[in-house]
């Protein structure tokens, strides 16, 4: 537990640092390709959200998602990229094969959907190779080219703010 409360304070310190070097390019490209990171420990309709998305017009294919939880059980399955507090290491990377594989992926829109910040996300957030990123007002400004002032419990209202801003943006 102090060792834990130690690599969140080291990886929060190198997330800060980072933070303070970003240069936001966000492209002018059509949005095709969306990620999702989730905090699973506040907000558990990750299918609603998805299915909003697809209703709007964006492919199932073309929609990839990334949990966070808390604690994973040792004999728990997913059929979902899920990671954890013991996915990241003392220097600031993700040793997790499909947390590498998402940040390495290209989408035009990463969506972070979580209100409170946790080194973990904001590390993968930030570490993402994606076009354009949303999420919540409530999280550090310098994340994300977007924010939505809503809570992660109103997703209804968060797609609805989202997609009316990027028609506006001309993204869809």
């Amino acid at each position: 537990m102090f060792l834990n409360y130690f690599k969140d304070f080291s990886t929060k310190k190198i997330v800060k640092n980072s933070l303070s070097n970003v240069k936001h390019l966000a492209s002018d490209n059509v949005i095709k390709t969306v990620g999702i990171i989730f905090d699973e420990s506040y907000f558990y309709e990750r299918e609603d959200l998805v299915k909003e998305l697809i209703k709007k017009g964006i492919d199932e294919k073309d929609i990839k998602v990334l949990v966070f939880k808390n604690k994973i059980k040792k004999n728990e399955v997913f059929d979902y990229p899920v990671f954890s507090h013991k996915d990241l290491s003392w220097t600031g990377t993700v040793d997790k094969k499909e947390v590498k594989d998402f940040i390495t992926e290209p989408f035009d829109l990463l969506i972070n959907y979580y209100d409170t910040e946790k080194v973990a996300l904001l590390l993968v957030s930030n570490l993402s190779k994606a076009g354009f990123k949303v999420g919540f007002a409530s999280i550090d400004k310098r994340l994300n080219h977007f924010m939505i002032d809503t809570n992660a419990e109103n997703y209804k209202v968060f797609m609805s703010e989202l997609f009316k801003y990027l028609k506006i943006l001309n993204k869809i």
